[in-house]
C-alpha cells in the first residue's frame, strides 16, 4: 500500500474536520490535501522533481514539513530527512551519500542551506517559510501558482525514504525503506494503540524520525496534528491542554519532566487518554511518579530501530500492574504482523531466559542499506534482520533488552548489562539519571563505571552510599565500582537515547585510560 493513500482517505472521509494545528493556524484535510497536491505539482513543474528523485527536508516540526513529507511522496519523490542537530559537514555527507538534489528548509536552517548548496551538496533550495531570495522556490510560491497534480501511485516495493542512522560505528548509513515498509509500521500499530478520528496527535518526537510515526497513523484515520517547533516539557503540556490532545508520544526523559511540572494541577489535561514512549523502559521511579501524577492516563511503549521499526508494543495492559513488576523492565511483545526470535552467534534460536541476539522480520524489515550491500548482508542474514541488541524473552513472549552488543560489560568472566544497573540507581532520590559503562580493571578486565547526574538541590551521596544502595536491588558484581558526577545533562540522541560513546569517551580520558 503507497504511504499517500491514507492522505486520500483522510480527504475524503473526514474533509471539514481540523487536519493540522500549528499555532494560531489551524486547516481542514480538504485545505491540506489541496494544499499536498498543489505543492506536487509545483515540485514537479518548477522543480523539476521526477519520479525517484531525493529530496531532503531539513526543519523543525510544523504544518509546512508534514505538507512537504506528503508532497514529495505524491509526486513519485524520495524522502530523506535530515537530523536538525548535525553539522553542515555531516549534511554534507547525507546529502551527497543519498544524490539529494533539492533541499526543502526551516528558516532556521537559511544559513546552513545555504552553504550547503554553495558547497554544491544540493542543487536546489525550496524555503519552507519564512523571507526568501526572489530567485528561490518558496513553500507558499508553489501552492499558489500551481495546479493539483496527479497523485503518483507508488507500489508497495517501492521505495518511500532514505532515513539515516546516527552514525555510532562509523558513517551514517542510508535506510531504505519502501511504502510497502512505512505502512506497515503505521497499519500494524493501529492494531494495538486505541487510536481513531477522534485523536488530537501532538508531534513530541522530531519529524526526520521515525519515532514521529504519528505522520502517518494520524492521518490513516483521518485524525488531528498539532505541531510546534520548538518546546520543552512545560510548553508540551500547555499545548496538550490548549489544544485538546489525547495522544503523545515521546521519551522517558521527556516524560519523567512532565510529571516534575509544578504547575501541573493548573492544567486542564483531561482530554489526553495516552502517553507513550520509545528509546528505552521507563526508570521504575518515574513510572511511579507519572502513574501517580497522570492517573487516567494510559501508558504505551514501543521498541524498534530504524531499520525495524515498532517491532514490539508493551500496550496500556501490561502497565497495569505494580511499579515494580519486571514485566516493566520489558519492551513488550512482538507487534502483530512483525516476528522476533532471541538467537545465538551461530544463528540459532536460544531457549527461554536465555541471552542472545534479538532478530525479527517481517513488512516493516528495511529494503538494506542505500549503497552498501555488504553491510545489509551483514544484518540482513536468512530472512532475518540482526539488531545488534542483546536481549531474551520469557515464557509470555515478553522481550527484555539488555544491551547493545558491544556496550556488555564483562567483568570476571560475568556479563554485566547496564540497563539492570541504571534501573537500580533511578531509584535513589538524589539520582536524576545515569548511564552505566565498563571501564578497564587491570584484576576484572573490565569493571561497572557509572555517571550520575543529580537533581537540582539534592545532595550529592557518596559512592559508598550508591554501591550499597544498588546492592539492595542487584548482585553485588553488578555494582558500580567507581563513580563519577556530571553538573550537566548527559548526552542524548535526537531519539532520546543516552549516548554513551561520548560518554565513555570523558570517562576514559577523566581517569587518564584514553
Amino acid at each position: 500500500m503507497r504511504v499517500t493513500q491514507g492522505l486520500v482517505r483522510a480527504v475524503v472521509t473526514a474533509a471539514t474536520r481540523t487536519a493540522t494545528i500549528d499555532g494560531e493556524r489551524r486547516r481542514t484535510w480538504r485545505e491540506v490535501g489541496d494544499r499536498v497536491a498543489r505543492l506536487a505539482g509545483g515540485l514537479r513543474d518548477q522543480a523539476s522533481l521526477k519520479v525517484g528523485d531525493r529530496v531532503a527536508i531539513l526543519a523543525h516540526n510544523c504544518d509546512s514539513y508534514f505538507e512537504t513529507y506528503f508532497a514529495v511522496l505524491w509526486a513519485g519523490g524520495v524522502l530523506t530527512p535530515l537530523n536538525t542537530r548535525l553539522a553542515t559537514p555531516e549534511l554534507a555527507f547525507q546529502l551527497r551519500d543519498a544524490g539529494v538534489e533539492i533541499l526543502c528548509f526551516g528558516e532556521e536552517f537559511s544559513a546552513v542551506a545555504e552553504q550547503l548548496l554553495a558547497e554544491g551538496a544540493v542543487g536546489r533550495l525550496i524555503a519552507m517559510d519564512g523571507a526568501a531570495d526572489d530567485a528561490r522556490l518558496t513553500h507558499e510560491g508553489l501552492i499558489r501558482a500551481s495546479e493539483p497534480a496527479e497523485e503518483h501511485l507508488a507500489a508497495n516495493e517501492d521505495l518511500a525514504g532514505v532515513f539515516y542512522t546516527g552514525g555510532t560505528t562509523g558513517l551514517p548509513k542510508g535506510v531504505m525503506l519502501s511504502h510497502g515498509n512505512l505502512h506497515a509500521i503505521a497499519s500494524n500499530l493501529l492494531m494495538t494503540i486505541p487510536f481513531d478520528e477522534t485523536g488530537v496527535n501532538f508531534h513530541a518526537a522530531p519529524m526526520f524520525h521515525l519515532a514521529d510515526i504519528g505522520i502517518l497513523f494520524a492521518t490513516m484515520t483521518g485524525a488531528t496534528h498539532v505541531f510546534r517547533r520548538s518546546y520543552n516539557a512545560e510548553s508540551m503540556l500547555e499545548a496538550i491542554a490548549e489544544h485538546g490532545v489525547t495522544h503523545c508520544f515521546t521519551v522517558p526523559a521527556v516524560i519523567d519532566r512532565m510529571a516534575k511540572y509544578d504547575r501541573l494541577d493548573q492544567l486542564d489535561l483531561s482530554q489526553l487518554k495516552m502517553l507513550g514512549y520509545g528509546g528505552s523502559s521507563l526508570p521504575a521511579a518515574t513510572l511511579a511518579l507519572a502513574r501517580e501524577k497522570f492517573p487516567h492516563v494510559s501508558f504505551i511503549q514501543g521498541f524498534g530501530q530504524t531499520e525495524m521499526a515498532s517491532v514490539t508494543v508493551l500496550t496500556p495492559q501490561d502497565h497495569q500492574c505494580a511499579d515494580d513488576h519486571p514485566r516493566l523492565r520489558s519492551c513488550g511483545k512482538v507487534a502483530p504482523g512483525f516476528e522476533i526470535r532471541i538467537v545465538d552467534e551461530a544463528g540459532n534460536e536460544v531457549p527461554r531466559g536465555q541471552i542472545g541476539e534479538i532478530v525479527g522480520r517481517g513488512d516493516n524489515v528495511m529494503m538494506g542499506y542505500w549503497n552498501r550491500p555488504e553491510e545489509t548482508a551483514e544484518v540482513m542474514r536468512d530472512g532475518w534482520l540482526h539488531t545488534r541488541d542483546a536481549g531474551w524473552m520469557d515464557e509470555d513472549g515478553y522481550i527484555y533488552i539488555t544491551d547493545r552488543l558491544k556496550d556488555m560489560i564483562v567483568s570476571g568472566a560475568e556479563n554485566i548489562y547496564s540497563i539492570e544497573v541504571e534501573n537500580a540507581l533511578s531509584w535513589h532520590p538524589a539520582v536524576e539519571e545515569s548511564a552505566v559503562i565498563g571501564v578497564p580493571d587491570p584484576v576484572w578486565g573490565e569493571r561497572v563505571h557509572a555517571v550520575v547526574v543529580c537533581k537540582v538541590g539534592a545532595p550529592q551521596p557518596s559512592f559508598e552510599e550508591l554501591s550499597a544502595f544498588c546492592r539492595q536491588r542487584i548482585a553485588g558484581y553488578k555494582t558500580p565500582k567507581s563513580v563519577s558526577f556530571s553538573e550537566t545533562r548527559l548526552p542524548r540522541s535526537a531519539a532520546g537515547k543516552i549516548q554513551k560513546n561520548p560518554v565513555r569517551d570523558a570517562v576514559l580520558k577523566d581517569l587518564n585510560l584514553a
